[in-house]
């Protein structure tokens, strides 16, 4: 019997939807069940086939613990070293070489010195910054807003250089992007699932977080199309089995907004019914796939092209 566990924190919808779903599929060898950890032994496997996960990038604990299970044979969903290892700021640098419209974007040190730092730890860094530089390039209106993580969270819209400086004063010890704004006529979030199966959600990101996906953009054959080459490009490059991608359309170019979501929203309660079972669905079909691909004592990761052309030594782009 092979097993699929669910990883997850205070979210309830999705991952008990998934575990529902796979289970009702009765598909031979196959179930699914809530993780459960009692302990984490150096190099000891664990009794699942496949893990999906939700929570580590919040649980620094739960990331030990799967890459421990990745080393020994689990799939995980997504690829734990990979994700240690990406940020937003990377996304956008890997976009520009492969073909992906972008804001502009720079990245900023942190406001405060790190703990554990002083001054002479920054030797390397000009003081002042070319402001003039940064600013020119990328223009005000601008968000602000962090170099990794996500929710929402430190999102800062600028109108004025005096603004960016007030604004900048606030985040500590928060490393910023600087990003160009993107005035969109129509917005998308996408999720992509196994860097092949796309779903386009019409999004509406000023809207109260409640309100975002009563959006009703009516993309032609032609967007969708250009959309999910789009999702799957970045996706495929970034080697990650479940994400979101955030598409923003200005002069008929669709720049990629926000494309490192690998614990992307999935209650009912946000996406709506309709996201939410095919998303339950289509990940349940997903991790079933894995655990029958799944090779004991191998490694059943998923890696992005970027990796593993890097290591083999061919063309990255």
């Amino acid at each position: 019997m092979k097993k699929i566990g669910m990883l997850f924190g205070k979210e309830r919808s999705f991952p008990e939807a998934f575990i529902d779903r796979v289970n009702s599929k009765q598909v031979d060898g196959i179930t699914a069940e809530a993780v459960k950890i009692d302990k984490v032994m150096q190099g000891e496997p664990t009794e699942y086939a496949v893990i999906f996960d939700r929570i580590s990038q919040d649980v620094p604990f739960y990331r030990a613990y799967l890459k421990n299970a990745a080393l020994t044979g689990t799939t995980v969903i997504n690829n734990p070293f990979w994700w240690s290892a990406d940020e937003k700021f990377f996304n956008n640098c890997l976009a520009t070489k492969i073909d992906v419209p972008v804001p502009k974007t720079v990245i900023l040190p942190s406001r405060d010195l790190p703990d554990d730092t002083s001054d002479g730890s920054f030797s390397n860094l000009a003081y002042p910054l070319d402001w003039e530089g940064i600013f020119k390039y990328v223009g005000f209106p601008a968000y602000m807003k962090p170099f990794a993580g996500g929710g929402w969270k430190n999102v800062y819209k600028l109108e004025s250089i005096d603004d960016f400086f007030d604004k900048h004063a606030e985040t500590g010890q928060l490393v910023m992007m600087l990003q160009e704004e993107i005035v969109f006529t129509e917005y998308y979030r996408c999720y992509c699932i196994g860097t092949k199966h796309v779903r386009i959600m019409s999004y509406e990101p000023r809207n109260p977080h409640h309100l975002r996906y009563a959006a009703d953009f009516q993309p032609d054959e032609s967007k969708l199309k250009l959309m999910e080459d789009i999702v799957v490009r970045i996706c495929t490059y970034l080697g990650y089995d479940f994400n979101t991608v955030e598409l923003a359309w200005r002069d008929g170019v669709p720049y990629a907004i926000d494309f490192c979501n690998p614990a992307p929203d999935a209650e009912r309660t946000s996406v709506g019914q309709e996201n939410f079972d095919w998303v339950v669905e289509t990940s349940a079909n997903y991790a079933i796939e894995k655990a029958q691909e799944n090779k004991s004592g191998a490694d059943n990761l998923t890696w992005g092209e970027y990796v593993k052309r890097s290591t083999s030594g061919q063309p990255l782009y």
